[in-house]
């Protein structure tokens, strides 16, 4: 199909999901540096966009840093903190925070204080990359292009129900459960998880990136 220029381009039309220039309190960098040994260390969270027929829709998620499994997710249409706090309450939900740190980069809706409050409610620590420096928050950025790319470039969706009903599929029944990530030993999050947890493998038989 390449050879006949049969294959379609994925649309990559660009659209801005972080607004830091505001006067809500920032947080430090807690994890640079920071080597992770379990599951709920630390929670790397972002919001990426997925074009639809009538404009965007928008998906937070967060991302165990150690096992790569989305922990949470919410879906809207706008970039209002209601957004992220869906996405932060699923997560809370699901799993143990009693020793968490928390990481993001210093947009709006993660500073906001409804957003920083259950943070600080449910004791998580707060921890924020510096304006302009994503790379401790690489883990969830390669989230999003692993679904780009085999998932959102592979559909044209028309609704929101359509981005709901496929983006729910992809990340529980295909990413969390059978994606394999070399990191993990080529296994997917919670293939991986299961074993970790169970002392079927140790952390220094791991080369975790």
């Amino acid at each position: 199909m390449k050879s006949q220029n049969l294959l379609v381009s994925p649309r990559r039309a660009y659209k801005a999901t972080t607004n830091s220039n505001h006067d809500l309190v920032k947080y430090p960098n807690l994890i640079k540096n920071l080597v992770l040994t379990r599951t709920d260390m630390v929670w790397n969270a972002d919001i990426t966009y997925i074009r639809i027929l009538t404009g965007f829709v928008y998906l937070a998620a967060l991302i165990d840093g150690f096992s790569r499994k989305i922990v949470g997710y919410g879906l809207g249409r706008s970039l209002s903190p209601t957004l992220t706090i869906t996405a932060l309450k699923d997560a809370i939900s699901k799993r143990d925070v009693s020793d968490l740190i928390h990481h993001s980069d210093q947009g709006l809706q993660y500073c906001s204080a409804d957003y920083v409050k259950i943070l600080k409610d449910s004791g998580i620590e707060i921890s924020m990359s510096v304006k302009a420096n994503p790379y401790d928050n690489a883990k969830i950025e390669s989230f999003f292009k692993t679904l780009k790319v085999e998932e959102v470039y592979m559909f044209e969706y028309e609704t929101f129900a359509d981005v709901a009903s496929r983006i729910t599929y992809f990340i529980e029944e295909v990413y969390n459960k059978k994606r394999l990530h070399s990191s993990l030993g080529y296994m997917p999050p919670e293939e991986f998880e299961y074993i970790f947890k169970n002392n079927k493998i140790k952390t220094h038989q791991l080369v975790l990136t």
